[in-house]
C-alpha cells in the first residue's frame, strides 16, 4: 500500500523536532513546553496524539477545507464580469463602492483587488508611493480659505470634446461647495461658480487661485492710461468682484502650492469620468446634470470635519443685489444723441426727472451673466431702449435677405426686328470717337512750333 505524503509547515516541523527530543529523553516536559510556548498540559496532549497518530496529528484540522468566509466562485465571476463590462475603467476603491451601492455586493477593497488581479485587471489609476514631504496644515475653520481652479479634460470620453470643470474646495473640510462644466475656462464661469457659493454658503474670507489672466493682469501687458494715472494695476472683472465682496485673493506661485485642488482634479478625472460614462452623458447640459447629482455623494465620501466648529463664511448684506455684483462692468461716454454704443448694440437713454440729457456724460454699462445690458449713472439705473438703427445697418439688413429668384435667359430679338426702345442711334462719320488715337512717335504741329531749338552738341 502506497503511503500518503504529508507536507509540514515551519511550525509543524518545529513541533516534530521538540517532540522527538522529548521521546528520546533529551528534554523534559517543562523544557519542551518552554520551547513550544505552551503549557506542560498542552505538551502532554501533543505527545499523546503524536504517539498514536504520528505526524498527521500535528496538522491543523482546517487544512484542505474551504474557509467559511471565502467568496463563492459565482460571486467572483460576477465581479470580474462587471469590472470588464459595466464598470470598466473604475479604480478598485471606486468599483468596490459601486458594488455595494448598485449591485448589493458588500466586499472589502482588498478582496476585490485580489479577485481583479487574479483576472489580470489592474487598477487604471494605481496608487503611487507617497513622497517624503511636509504638508501644510489645514485651515482651522470652514470658510477661511477656498481654493479655486479649472481643469480642462476630455470628461465625456477619449472621443468627446474638451470641457473645463470650474470649481473649488474648502481648505479646512475638503468640501466642494460647487462645480460646473464650461466649454472653456472663462471669467463668466468663475462668476457663476462664486455666485452659487456665496448664495448657498456665504462669503469666504480668502480665495486661493493661480496667476491666470482672469484673476490678475499679466506683468507683461503694457499699462493703460488709466493705470498710469492711478499708479497701480486695475483689477480684472473677477478681481473687481472679489474686491466688492471683500474677499482676499491669494495668488499661488506654482501648481504644487495649491496641491489640495490639484489632487481633487485627479480624483474627479478618475471617478467623475466613470460616473459620466455610466450615466451616458454626451453633452454639456447632461454632464452638469450628472455632476449636480453626484456632488453630494462625493462630499459625503471625502469631506472631513474641521478642527474648529462653526463657519467663517460671512452672510450676505440685507441690501445685496447679486446681479449688480456678478456682472461685467464697462465705462462708456454718452454720444450727443443720448445713445450708448456697446459692441454691436446701441442703447437709447430716455430723459429722466433729474436730468433731461446725458450727452457727454460718463456712464457704466453692466453686462449681466444672462446677456442683459443695464446703464448706470452715479449709481442710478437709467431707462433705456434699443436705439433706431443707422443707415449702414439698414442697408446691411437689406442685403442679407434671400437672393432674388433666377430669371430664365431670354433670346435676343432677331436683327430684322427693332428693339422695344427703338433702333440705337449710330454716331456720325466725323464723330471724335471714330478718329484714331495718335501714336507715341507722332507729333502735332503745335508741339513742333513751341519746341525750342538747341545748337549741336548742347545738352
Amino acid at each position: 500500500m502506497k503511503e500518503e505524503q504529508v507536507t509540514l509547515g515551519t511550525r509543524e516541523q518545529a513541533r516534530v523536532r521538540v517532540l522527538n527530543r522529548l521521546l528520546a529523553g533529551e528534554w523534559t516536559q517543562a523544557e519542551a513546553a518552554l520551547a513550544l510556548g505552551r503549557s506542560v498540559r498542552q505538551v502532554r496532549r501533543l505527545l499523546h496524539v503524536y504517539r498514536e497518530q504520528g505526524v498527521e496529528a500535528l496538522l491543523h484540522g482546517n487544512r484542505g477545507r474551504s474557509p467559511a468566509h471565502a467568496v463563492p466562485p459565482a460571486v467572483r465571476e460576477q465581479v470580474v464580469a462587471l469590472a470588464r463590462d459595466k464598470y470598466v475603467g473604475f479604480n478598485h476603491q471606486h468599483f468596490t463602492e459601486k458594488l455595494a451601492e448598485e449591485e448589493q455586493l458588500v466586499l472589502g477593497r482588498t478582496t476585490v483587488r485580489r479577485i481583479l488581479l487574479a483576472a489580470d485587471l489592474a487598477s487604471p489609476r494605481p496608487r503611487r508611493a507617497p513622497k517624503h514631504r511636509r504638508r501644510r496644515e489645514r485651515m482651522s475653520q470652514a470658510g477661511l480659505l477656498v481654493q479655486a481652479d479649472g481643469s480642462r479634460h476630455r470628461w465625456l470620453g477619449p472621443t468627446g470634446p474638451y470641457l473645463t470643470l470650474i470649481g473649488g474646495i474648502d481648505d479646512a473640510t475638503g468640501e466642494v461647495p460647487w462645480v460646473l462644466f464650461r466649454e472653456q475656462e472663462d471669467g463668466q464661469g468663475y462668476m457663476e461658480w462664486l455666485q452659487h457659493v456665496v448664495s448657498t454658503h456665504g462669503i469666504p474670507v480668502a480665495l486661493y487661485v493661480d496667476r491666470h489672466g482672469i484673476f490678475q493682469r499679466s506683468a507683461r501687458e503694457p499699462w493703460t492710461r488709466d493705470e498710469e494715472l492711478a499708479g497701480a494695476r486695475l483689477p480684472t472683472q473677477f478681481g473687481r468682484v472679489l474686491a466688492e465682496l471683500g474677499i482676499q485673493p491669494i495668488y499661488a506661485l506654482s501648481p504644487q502650492a495649491k496641491g489640495r485642488i490639484e489632487r481633487l482634479w485627479g480624483t474627479f478625472q478618475d471617478r467623475l469620468g466613470s460616473e459620466l460614462r455610466l450615466a451616458g452623458a454626451s453633452t454639456l447640459a447632461e454632464a452638469n446634470a450628472v455632476l449636480a447629482a453626484y456632488l453630494p455623494r462625493f462630499n459625503a465620501r471625502f469631506q472631513v470635519p474641521a478642527a474648529q466648529a462653526g463657519s467663517a463664511y460671512r452672510p450676505l448684506p440685507p441690501d445685496f443685489v447679486a446681479a449688480q455684483v456678478f456682472c461685467f462692468k464697462y465705462t462708456r461716454v454718452v454720444a450727443a444723441d443720448n445713445t450708448v454704443q456697446f459692441g454691436a448694440a446701441r442703447l437709447q437713454l430716455r430723459a429722466g426727472r433729474d436730468r433731461l440729457s446725458y450727452a457727454r456724460a460718463t456712464v457704466e454699462v453692466q453686462e449681466h451673466l444672462d446677456g442683459r445690458l443695464a446703464v448706470y449713472y452715479q449709481g442710478q439705473c437709467l431707462a433705456t431702449q434699443p436705439a433706431p438703427a443707422e443707415a449702414p445697418v439698414l442697408r446691411a439688413r437689406k442685403n442679407t435677405g434671400p437672393p432674388p429668384p433666377a430669371r430664365a435667359p431670354q433670346e435676343p430679338p432677331p436683327p430684322s426686328e427693332p428693339s422695344p426702345a427703338g433702333r440705337a442711334r449710330r454716331p456720325a462719320r466725323n464723330h471724335p470717337w471714330r478718329e484714331p488715337f495718335p501714336q507715341k512717335n507722332e507729333q502735332t504741329p503745335s508741339e513742333e512750333a513751341v519746341r525750342p531749338s538747341f545748337p549741336a552738341g548742347a545738352s
